[in-house]
């Protein structure tokens, strides 16, 4: 490997295949930072529902508001992701994440100080907006740190990283529910993780560059990487790709994300276990979620030796059948024992755990280096925002009346089966876009060059 350097006179003289990905300088502590930036949007989803169940005996309120609570931060996240994404070619990617940060530390005080159920919502909606812009910029900052066949790993370090600290925090939480106004606490310690974060991204962050992996593009400066400008056209223009639009609707059909709503909320609703024995119980999730993520970064470069493209498609497919074979297991059947939901939703959370090290780079490999910010933060902040904030608001209504064991047959396993069913079209698609971008790839480097 070479290392990233402008370019000299003699690239435009270096051969067609002497172009190869560079090693880009920082980039594993970058991934670092960028974990602890993620950490406070993960932290934060996740601590709301983890302690719902006390805010709602603190505040009077009932299962249908935690679906509209949890709809609210993801339905502020339509405008916000693309808008975070947008300040950060302004600004830089390094001051805006030190920015969403920030800001999702004074939000997340407000909520902590929280008297009503408005004043709740309207916190932790703040919170929630400001904590998003990190999750779209960090996709494309690892996709331009890392090249093609290290992304995976790359990305199983990353979200492996944030259910480490998820496993150590939630028996903290579950702690904090002991004591009075326990969830108070909790809010506030996670804003002053915000703010310490922030500190440190400003500290540590060095920005590698848009399309620095890139082998066709590695060795030439930063100035001639892009042709294009990133404008509401070409951003519309993402669904001209075929393989980015199956990826969009398939998040609409990602029925595991109301599990981590609704999941502790189940087991103290419908299983009578109390809030802090839930929490517990829920913390093998995180557990699955983080071996699998970690083990399937070293398994799927293999694959994609074995069969190209079609690997990453088909530990997709198969992780959507196997999530909802173990859903049907974990939420139909009532046990007697404890350990055995602690078992199955490790097991959930290890299927789980296999999409986001395969379907990050699915999108990275089919966009644009430029473009990829945006990318992201329609699929992450418009698309799964939009599924995520229909199953809250769905399924807590629903809860009120079939109860969420039905709720979860039909959305944890009926649903996750339909998309691993529509996910077969990426056997076509996917090759077919991964020739496209190698080719249009080349072209930038040849125009470069010439």
């Amino acid at each position: 490997m070479t290392t990233t350097a402008p370019a000299d006179p003699a690239a435009s003289t270096r051969p067609e295949g002497a172009a190869q990905a560079a090693h880009v300088p920082h980039r594993w502590r970058n991934l670092s930072i960028l974990a602890g930036v993620s950490l406070v949007d993960n932290t934060e989803a996740g601590l709301v529902t983890n302690v719902f169940p006390s805010i709602s005996a603190s505040l009077g309120l009932t299962t249908a508001a935690l679906g509209t609570i949890s709809a609210a931060g993801k339905l502020i996240a339509v405008p916000a992701g693309p808008l975070w994404v947008w300040l950060s070619s302004k600004i830089g990617r390094r001051r805006t994440l030190a920015l969403t940060s920030f800001t999702a530390g004074l939000f997340g005080i407000g909520a902590g100080f929280s008297q009503s159920y408005l004043q709740l919502i309207v916190f932790t909606t703040l919170m929630a907006a400001a904590a998003i812009g990190a999750s779209p910029i960090s996709m494309a900052v690892i996709s331009d740190s890392f090249p093609v066949e290290r992304r995976p790993r790359a990305m199983g370090y990353f979200f492996a990283s944030l259910q480490a600290v998820a496993v150590v925090v939630t028996p903290v939480i579950a702690l904090f529910l002991g004591i009075s106004n326990g969830w108070r606490w909790a809010m506030w310690a996670i804003a002053a993780v915000c703010v310490v974060v922030a500190i440190l991204v400003l500290a540590l962050y060095r920005e590698p560059g848009i399309g620095s992996s890139e082998k066709q593009l590695a060795d030439l400066d930063e100035s001639r990487r892009e042709n294009q400008k990133v404008t509401w056209a070409s951003v519309m223009g993402l669904f001209r790709i075929p393989s980015y639009t199956v990826m969009m609707v398939s998040r609409l059909l990602s029925g595991h994300l109301l599990v981590i709503i609704f999941g502790v909320q189940f087991l103290v609703t419908e299983r009578g276990i109390t809030n802090a024995a839930a929490v517990l119980i829920a913390l093998p999730y995180s557990i699955g979620y983080l071996i699998s993520t970690l083990s399937i970064g070293y398994i799927l470069p293999v694959l994609d030796r074995i069969m190209g493209p079609r690997a990453r498609v088909l530990v997709l497919q198969l992780a959507q059948v196997a999530f909802a074979i173990a859903a049907f297991f974990a939420t139909q059947i009532v046990y007697a024992d404890n350990a055995v939901y602690a078992v199955l939703w490790g097991v959930m959370g290890f299927f789980v755990g296999l999409n986001p090290p395969v379907n990050r780079p699915i999108v990275s490999t089919v966009v644009l280096p430029e473009l990829r910010g945006q990318a992201f933060a329609v699929w992450l902040t418009v698309f799964e925002t939009i599924g995520w904030a229909l199953f809250a608001i769905v399924a807590g209504q629903f809860a009120a009346t079939i109860g969420l064991t039905q709720v979860f047959l039909f959305v944890l396993v009926g649903l996750m089966l339909v998309n691993a069913a529509f996910l077969t079209i990426l056997y076509w698609t996917y090759p077919r876009d991964v020739q496209r971008m190698e080719r249009a790839l080349e072209q930038r480097r040849q125009d470069a060059l010439s």
